[in-house]
């Protein structure tokens, strides 16, 4: 039985998914259909969080829109997320940065990863 779960679930999986941490920012091409039409919508904000493995690897991007903060969670593997593209790296010390949800303006800010 286990053999069969891994196989189903290397099976879900993208080919290739693209390089990003926690920290980064990033813009995500997500594919909505509405109705019999399908268009590509662009999230753009902070990775907050990634989490799990395999197939149910999941990420959380943050950004302010209108001054209040919005949250999106996607699936890495998922069909829907066409592609992941990376802005500028983020330098961070901690797997979650959830103490982004309390800082307003540039406290707010990541510092820039530069190498």
């Amino acid at each position: 039985m286990n053999d069969y779960i891994k196989n189903l679930e290397a099976s879900q999986m993208k080919e290739s998914v693209d390089e990003f941490n926690v920290g980064d920012t990033v813009k995500v091409h997500n594919r909505i259909k509405e109705g019999n039409k399908e268009r590509i919508q662009i999230f753009e904000g902070t990775v907050v969080k990634r989490q799990g493995g395999s197939n149910r690897e999941t990420f959380t991007v943050r950004k302010i829109s209108s001054g209040c903060g919005v949250e999106k969670t996607w699936p890495v593997h998922s069909p829907f997320v066409e592609k992941i593209e990376v802005v500028r790296k983020g330098k961070v010390r901690r797997a979650k940065i959830y103490y982004l949800r309390s800082r307003v303006g540039k406290a707010a800010k990541v510092k820039e990863l530069v190498k």
